[in-house]
């Protein structure tokens, strides 16, 4: 099981993430791509937490597809384009993220390669075979 990493004497983390998470020897590693907002039918929704709750599906299903899920995230990255977005993304991925919770950070950025997007989420996952 990944072990996350939270020291004491630094200060706690900003939300529901670990300041940092170590994979046990032998792990096995997922690394994506960059997720965007948008549906397999190519429709973009206009709000960031419909975005983000698809950024999070695509890469639930690129994890299943090697054989992990959603709980053996190590590390996130996301990207968003407006600040007062942060916590709307957040509150989305606090749903998507489990025990232990893995490292994140996130970004605020000057856009995409298309205006429509707003949030892109990268991942990292873990698990020992």
């Amino acid at each position: 099981m990944n072990l996350p990493l939270t020291p004491t004497d630094i200060r706690p983390p900003f939300g529901r993430y670990s300041h940092g998470v170590e994979a046990p020897a032998g792990s096995r590693f997922i690394f994506t791509s960059g997720q965007l907002g948008i549906r397999a039918d190519d429709s973009i929704p206009e709000d960031i937490e419909a975005q983000a709750e698809i950024c999070f599906e695509n890469i639930r299903s690129i994890l299943a597809a090697g054989g992990m899920d959603l709980s053996d995230i190590v590390r996130l990255n996301a990207f968003v384009t407006r600040r007062e977005d942060m916590r709307r993304y957040m509150n989305v991925r606090d749903r998507f993220v489990s025990e232990p919770l893995p490292a994140s950070t996130l970004y605020i950025v000057g856009g995409f390669t298309r205006p429509e997007f707003l949030v892109e989420i990268e991942a990292v996952a873990a698990r020992v075979e």
